[in-house]
């Protein structure tokens, strides 16, 4: 985490073409405008609030980290970047169920697929950054065996995507 390098910024980059792709796809077919911008941008406040706070808490996980305005910094540019992952997820799961607001017939099946998808683009993410030397892990951080990624990260976006969409779901009462 000592330097930002220009490659840092290409996945969040494809990645906000995505979600304007996903974005003005979606509002074309929705009938309410107004509840799907309201949703979408929930989500977003949301997700952002969750990673943020997921990633100062476990910050002390990888080497080097101290609470100071750089590594608080790095947590919020990194959390913007897990937002638009959410946001990727939300479309993707939109195109593949036909129905942005797919979240409000959340399945145990539905749910775990996401939970899945979201471990699986962790573990891809922490050895794509990791190899690079963008991060690396403290002694304290648990390592998961054969991908030798952090545990910390993959369960943050396998758990928090659905806890941000059901969180958002509830909070507009859809």
């Amino acid at each position: 985490m000592d330097k930002l390098s220009l490659g840092i910024f290409v996945l969040p980059t494809f990645a906000l073409i995505l979600i304007t792709a996903g974005y003005v796809h979606f509002l074309k077919k929705v009938l309410d405008k107004r509840n799907y911008k309201q949703f979408v941008f929930t989500t977003a406040v949301v997700a952002f609030i969750l990673n943020f706070t997921w990633e100062i808490a476990h910050g002390p996980l990888y080497e080097g980290f101290q609470y100071d305005l750089g590594h608080v910094s790095f947590c919020a540019l990194a959390s913007i970047a897990d937002m638009f992952m959410v946001m990727i997820l939300l479309f993707a799961f939109g195109l593949i169920y036909k129905n942005v607001l797919w979240i409000v017939l959340v399945r145990f099946n539905r749910s775990l697929v996401l939970i899945l998808v979201g471990g699986v683009g962790a573990i891809l993410a922490e050895m794509w950054h990791t190899s690079r030397g963008d991060w690396s892990y403290a002694y304290a951080m648990p390592i998961i065996p054969i991908v030798e990624v952090g545990l910390s990260p993959v369960l943050q976006f396998a758990i928090l995507p659905l806890v941000v969409f059901v969180l958002s779901k509830k909070i507009l009462k859809i």
